[in-house]
């Protein structure tokens, strides 16, 4: 049985301590999930839309590997990788993109909003560039009550042109917080290309605005991220305060499902899909021998999650109160 089955996040997220390996395979786990959710939303058995992460598995697996279990995440509406990576199932992330009463939220989130405390991912968000002053919240909460944790914001590149970034990262750098600001530059904001909407496009040298580091790094290159982000991480640990990390990244698909890409230039998709980072990781492990079978495993096992979630029930019409509070009965 592959970690697909698995449903303990914790036995999950260490399996990530097994090397470059175990990376490769929650790699190809995310890569294979991704590829079926668009399989399902064009069966009609997922609603709303939904954002896909392929090609940027290796910047989710990267940095999960380099956080402690207590560290905190907040991601983007494209964050159905970050949660595969920091240990929720499988199981548990296609629930929530299916709307049925297993998924983290009670599958009142959907494919935008998972959220899991318990592994350290703090909502995904739908509005561009929220999750940085949360994180960035986060980090004060922790540096305020004196524990070594860090928090971590991921967003895209379009987030930067926003008032959320520029006054998370000058907050964070007042007050030396803990928290790494990642940039998943995958070159496109929705539909419209970097270098038509942004004045810089290498986007982590807006860092020196605010006296912190800012350090770019080959998002499609595991060991890469896991260097970059490792070393952010310690420092923020270690009281040195923020770092702002771009990861230069390409997403395959489109932005969201209904998104067929067609404005992208002749060649480019052709061109990103030779850094694939999976196969990038593949071409550097010893022994690959054994690599089509786990292959093989990962998918028969996604595919009785498949059948296991979509036979299984439907948030109750009551569950859409379970999560409110009153201070006080009205008279």
């Amino acid at each position: 049985m592959s970690m697909v089955l698995e449903t303990n996040p914790a036995a999950r997220r260490a399996a990530l301590a097994g090397g470059p390996a175990a990376c490769y395979e929650r790699m190809f786990e995310i890569r294979v999930f991704e590829a079926r959710v668009n399989d399902l939303f064009a069966q009609g058995a997922v609603h709303g839309t939904t954002h896909l992460c392929l090609g940027q598995e290796a910047l989710a697996v990267g940095l999960a590997a380099e956080l402690a279990t207590d560290d905190v995440v907040t991601a983007t509406y494209r964050g159905h990788g970050i949660a595969l990576a920091l240990g929720m199932s499988p199981a548990t992330v296609l629930a929530e993109i299916m709307g049925r009463a297993g998924g983290c939220t009670g599958g009142l989130g959907g494919s935008m909003h998972l959220s899991d405390p318990d592994i350290g991912l703090l909502p995904t968000f739908a509005i561009i560039g929220a999750g940085l002053p949360v994180a960035a919240g986060a980090a004060m909460a922790f540096q305020t009550r004196g524990e070594r944790r860090v928090a971590v914001a991921v967003f895209g590149d379009g987030a930067t042109n926003i008032g959320a970034f520029h006054e998370a990262l000058n907050l964070a750098s007042v007050w030396r917080l803990p928290v790494v600001f990642v940039c998943d530059n995958n070159v496109y904001g929705e539909y419209s290309r970097i270098d038509l909407t942004t004045s810089v496009t290498d986007l982590h040298v807006r860092a020196q605005s605010y006296a912190i580091p800012g350090i770019a790094v080959d998002g499609m290159d595991l060991a890469a991220v896991r260097s970059v982000i490792g070393e952010a991480v310690a420092r923020a640990r270690d009281g040195g305060g923020p770092t702002l990390v771009e990861a230069k990244t390409y997403r395959f698909a489109g932005h969201s499902r209904a998104d067929q890409a067609t404005y992208r230039p002749p060649g480019e998709l052709e061109h990103w899909r030779t850094r694939d980072p999976l196969a990038l990781l593949r071409a550097e492990l010893a022994s690959t021998s054994d690599l089509d079978t786990r292959e093989a495993t990962i998918r028969e096992d996604l595919e009785t999650v498949i059948r296991n979630v979509s036979a299984s029930p439907d948030p109750a019409l009551a569950d859409m109160f379970s999560n409110i509070w009153a201070a006080g009965a009205r008279a």
